[in-house]
Formats: structure tokens, sequence, C-alpha cells
């Protein structure tokens, strides 16, 4: 069984692009988008415009990997046409480019580590951290990895994190940031102006809830999931990091085609110039990526998630609050 660089190496194999595939599969995911947006603002019945909306927003999560693609370079490499549409794509979306490379490459870099890979990524420490952690860190540090901090990605990781947070911090380098936030708001004004203010939540807002709250979900639990393997920076792998810091996120086909196979994130963290469309067919010639930890859009899977909060290196696993101190939290109310 391979590992390390041999196992990268043989990863090289699965990285070409099929340019014609990668555009037919795009203007294909934009015609669904424009069907479910035209549904979502204009159809004659309520549940329809809602069973639209949901669609759309599920359909945006496919597009997002488009453009999580082309930012790896694994797709549209050196497609002037495509550069713009995803530039475009990323402020429509909130994720402007600026700080959606830096902190996913640095994520991509640092996957794994017990300490310093938090930024990209929720945040995770160790069980002595937490316990040495003031009232306030730990109420911050509940506060991020709250479900309902996850299921508000639109407001929590995109508005905030990709946007304003990052402005505030270095305005020069993030001003995309605020071009987002004009892009975006500007758009769901326009469409508000159009049709009203019911088109504006089901076209524009709804949607983006949506594919905000179940990508930010899928991006949890892709890194915290039970069996979900951590290491200190001295004994740190690449490959490693990617097999057993990832999971394989088990879906069925339709779900794999609106989340962009993502699910198959062990495959793409060891080696993130593989299309998406091409990371079902790496992990099944693949010996070594067989076996990789799992999760799934089931219940008992999504509270499993949940449930894991603090690492515990004793035991090798996240562990609950409650777990990580019997003595119970410390000033911060225990529903957290």
């Amino acid at each position: 069984m391979r590992t390390g660089a041999a196992l990268v190496q043989a990863s090289n194999a699965f990285t070409e692009e099929n340019p014609a595939k990668t555009w037919r599969l795009l203007l294909v995911t934009l015609f669904w988008i424009a069907i479910f947006f035209v549904g979502a603002v204009a159809a004659p019945w309520l549940a329809l415009k809602l069973a639209c909306s949901g669609l759309l927003g599920m359909t945006i999560v496919r597009l997002f990997i488009f453009y999580h693609d082309y930012l790896h370079g694994a797709i549209l490499r050196g497609s002037k046409v495509g550069a713009l549409f995803m530039k475009a794509f990323g402020w429509w979306i909130l994720a402007g480019v600026s700080v959606w490379r830096q902190t996913h490459d640095y994520h991509h870099k640092n996957n794994g580590k017990m300490l310093g890979a938090s930024i990209g990524s929720y945040p995770i420490v160790t069980v002595d951290v937490w316990r040495s952690m003031t009232p306030e860190l730990r109420r911050d540090y509940r506060i991020a990895r709250h479900p309902i901090t996850i299921l508000l990605g639109y407001f929590t990781v995109f508005i905030i994190g990709m946007c304003i947070s990052p402005f505030r911090r270095n305005p020069e380098q993030h001003k995309d940031g605020i071009v987002a936030l004009l892009v975006h708001f500007s758009w769901m004004g326009l469409v508000g102006y159009i049709g009203g203010w019911q088109a504006a939540v089901t076209g524009v807002l709804l949607p983006q809830i949506i594919a905000c709250g179940a990508g930010s979900y899928l991006f949890y639990a892709q890194h915290n999931f039970p069996g979900m393997k951590l290491r200190n920076r001295q004994d740190w792998d690449y490959s490693f990091a990617a097999t057993r810091s990832s999971s394989m996120f088990d879906m069925g086909p339709l779900m794999h085609w609106f989340t962009g196979n993502i699910g198959y994130h062990h495959v793409h963290h060891l080696n993130h110039r593989i299309p998406f469309y091409r990371l079902p067919e790496a992990m099944a010639a693949m010996p070594e990526l067989q076996d990789p930890g799992r999760t799934s859009w089931k219940i008992q899977d999504i509270l499993a998630c949940l449930r894991g909060k603090v690492w515990d290196p004793s035991r090798e696993q996240l562990v609950s609050f409650e777990e990580a101190e019997p003595q119970g939290p410390v000033g911060v109310p225990a529903s957290l």
C-alpha cells in the first residue's frame, strides 16, 4: 500500500481535466439554476415556490464546487472566460477570491494538525487547552462549533467570516469582501424591486441560506466525524491527514450531484487538482482510498458529528464538552 509522496504521485493520474466536459457540466448546472430561480420567483403556488427555492439552494452548492475547484486549479485552467465568471460568482456567493484562496489554501496545508489548523476551518482544541481556557474563550469556542452557527452559515460563515471580518482585518487585501456584499445585496434588491419582497425571499435569500447552511455543515462533517484523527506537527503527514482527517460522505447519486462529489473529501484532500467529476474514479482505482472514515446525512451520523467538540489525544478522538470537563463547563450554560 502506497503512502506519503508515492500515494500523492499515484493520484496525479486523475488530475487531467476534460475541458469540454467541464463546460458541459457547468452549462447544465446554470440551466437548472435558471429553471429553479424562475420557479422560485414566478411559480403560481407558494408550495411550488418553496420547493424550487430549496432546489435552487442545493444547486448553488453544486455551482460553488465549480468555483472551489477552479481556485484549486483543477478545472478551467487558463480560461479567461472561466476566470471572469468565477470572480463574479465569488462576489455573488459572498466568498471573494482573496479570502477564500488564502484561508482554504491554508486549510489544505494544515488539515489534521492538532494545533494551528483552525484558519479556514472550524476550531478544534485539545482537552488540556480547553481546561485552561477562560470562560470568555470557552464561550467563543462553543459558539463557533454550535449547530446553530453551522446552520446559519449564510450569516456566520459567509457574511461575517468571508466578508466583514477579513475586510476589517486587512481592508486593502480583502476589499472584495465589501464588493461581494454590494453585489449580493444589490442582486437581492433588484429581484425584490422587480418581483416584490416575496420574490427576493424565495429567489435569493432562502436559497442562499439553504446553500450556505448545507455547505457549512458539509465542511464541518468532513473534518469533525467519529474516527477522525489528528496528529501533532512533528508527526504530521500530508497523506495521512488526507485519508484519516477527511471523511467520505456517503449519499445517493442525486445528493452527490447537488454537492459536486465533494463527499469524496479524502480523495480531494489527497490531491486537490483532481476535477470533482473524477473523484469517484480516483477512489475506485486506488486501493489506499477504499477504507476512509465515513459519515452521512442520517440523523444518527449528524448527531455523532455534532457531539464531538474537543480533541482528546489520550483517546485519539473527539469528545463532548462533558467528557472533556467532567466537573462541567466553567461559566457557560451546558445547553451550548
